[in-house]
């Protein structure tokens, strides 16, 4: 009993019993000191340890510069695209309006299915104009206290394109003596200058009922015009011969030379694709203009584009609720999910919830498979706004640049690519430039506060904005609706 119980024990360890076994072991395996095995095949050669892995300073340094360009071609293909995406929109812009016809004035103020809106736009901009194109002693009454200088306005039109200012800066208080229009666009260049020089030949007249200014004198004659094309968004217009010549100043520091006036209608909205061009836009604007000089415009309203992007993805928010409602509905009643947004009962209409559903309430996660996103969008007959992505929920556009918008007008736009202009933002970007803010009022409230004004209340009735007769105002609904998209506004250069 006492043996089989010593059998049992675990012996002690001895390396000398497995020598034998180990010896035979490696006589099998292939012979590791370089000479052939019993297996007959060709000696494997040894490395040392780390062999394979050591690289040469010259191999490391080729491995490093392949990285190297390897990022920059990457970097430069990235800002190919970006540059090839913003030549694109500016060539969809440019493209768009060389391609719009000159139909004429007489077409717009007849035929024109837009003809009130047309008539209240260039209102508007003649009341601009009128108020704050003038110096300070041409101000409306200066001239009866007899303390004007006799000076002449320069004026830079910036976006000018076809010419559609010029009969209002020829009828504007101050004479003009210089008008200097750029625009990107080489058709709507040469349909200015043709614009021109029929009001050359006419002897500067052609505006609607005689001068609208406040003086009632007879108009003067036709300022001198240059006309080139630029794009006044990517480049300093510094390099354009007649705007060298008035004046311009690269520099921060205000100068007594320059143009009097600098006016961006219905365009300034195409810079803030980029901070670049809102910067290169405000540059050209500032040293383009002499100390005290005025910098006018029309844009697209932000606070208008705000509130209704703001509606739109509150009403998103509650679809998605209602839709989650109703599956929770259909979960505790032991229901089926199924693709459709409604449940019918069997022997009535569905229930009010499903039934909003089922007219045109669906959500996000019902749609069809490819189906694109519903995106924030208002309009009505003749005019058209539509972002095609993501808004931010509660209207605030951060960063200020590159929200694009596809924006469309009956007769005058095709869907043309558009960017926010958040005021605010737009507005702190110009105090950079020694640009203070005098005016700012949207369309609607330029017309409720200038409509009984003596001069430009007169003026409305001449360009066929209210009947002469009766005072009614001859804009549509739906027209004031697509006006009251814009803002007006004034900054003084400092």
């Amino acid at each position: 009993m006492a043996d089989n119980d010593n059998d049992e024990l675990p012996q002690p360890f001895d390396a000398k019993k497995l020598a034998p076994a180990k010896k035979r072991q490696r006589s099998q395996s292939p012979n590791r000191s370089g000479s052939a095995g019993t297996s007959g095949e060709p000696p494997r050669k040894l490395k040392r340890p780390g062999q394979r892995a050591r690289i040469t300073e010259a191999e490391r340094e080729q491995i490093r510069q392949r990285a190297l360009e390897r990022e920059r071609l990457a970097r430069e293909q990235a800002a190919a695209e970006e540059l090839k995406q913003r030549s694109t929109i500016n060539d969809v812009v440019k493209a768009h309006y060389n391609s719009v016809p000159e139909r004429g004035r007489e077409w717009r103020k007849t035929e024109s299915r837009i003809k009130g809106l047309r008539s209240f736009n260039n209102w508007v901009k003649s009341c601009i104009i009128q108020k704050f194109s003038p110096d300070e002693d041409h101000a409306p009454g200066a001239m009866e206290r007899g303390i004007s200088s006799g000076n002449k306005l320069l004026v830079l039109d910036i976006g000018c394109g076809k010419g559609g200012d010029l009969y209002k800066w020829q009828q504007a208080p101050q004479t003009v003596e210089l008008y200097v229009g750029l625009d990107p666009a080489e058709v709507s260049i040469d349909q200015a200058r043709e614009r021109y020089r029929n009001m050359a030949n006419r002897g500067g007249g052609g505006g609607r009922g005689g001068r609208g200014g406040y003086y009632h004198r007879r108009a003067p004659r036709l300022f001198d015009a240059r006309f080139h094309v630029k794009d006044c968004y990517t480049e300093s217009i510094g390099d354009v011969d007649i705007v060298r010549q008035v004046g311009f100043s690269p520099s921060s520091v205000s100068s007594n030379r320059g143009f009097d006036v600098v006016s961006l209608m219905f365009c300034m909205h195409y810079a803030f694709e980029s901070e670049e061009k809102a910067r290169q836009m405000l540059k050209n604007v500032s040293g383009a203009l002499r100390k005290g000089g005025r910098f006018i415009g029309c844009i697209p309203n932000s606070d208008v584009i705000s509130s209704k992007v703001v509606e739109f993805n509150k009403r998103m928010e509650e679809r998605k609720a209602r839709a989650a409602a109703a599956a929770a509905r259909k979960s505790s009643s032991g229901e089926q999910p199924s693709s459709s947004s409604t449940v019918t009962a069997p022997d009535g209409p569905p229930p009010k919830a499903e039934k909003e559903l089922e007219e045109g309430e669906a959500v996000e996660d019902e749609k069809e498979e490819g189906e694109a996103e519903e995106t924030a969008s208002w309009g009505n007959s003749i005019y058209r706004v539509r972002f095609p992505g993501p808004t931010p929920a509660d209207g605030v556009f951060r960063p200020p640049f590159g929200w694009k918008y596809n924006f469309f007008l009956d007769e005058a736009v095709e869907e043309v690519p558009e960017y926010v202009v958040p005021w605010e933002a737009f507005r702190a970007l110009a105090e950079d430039y020694n640009l203070e803010l005098q005016y700012h009022k949207p369309f609607g409230e330029v017309w409720e506060s200038e409509k009984d004004d003596r001069e430009l209340g007169a003026l409305s009735e001449r360009m066929g904005v209210r009947d002469r007769i009766t005072g009614k105002l001859l804009v549509s609904e739906e027209e004031m609706e697509a006006a009251r998209f814009y803002v007006a506004f004034c900054f003084y250069r400092v």
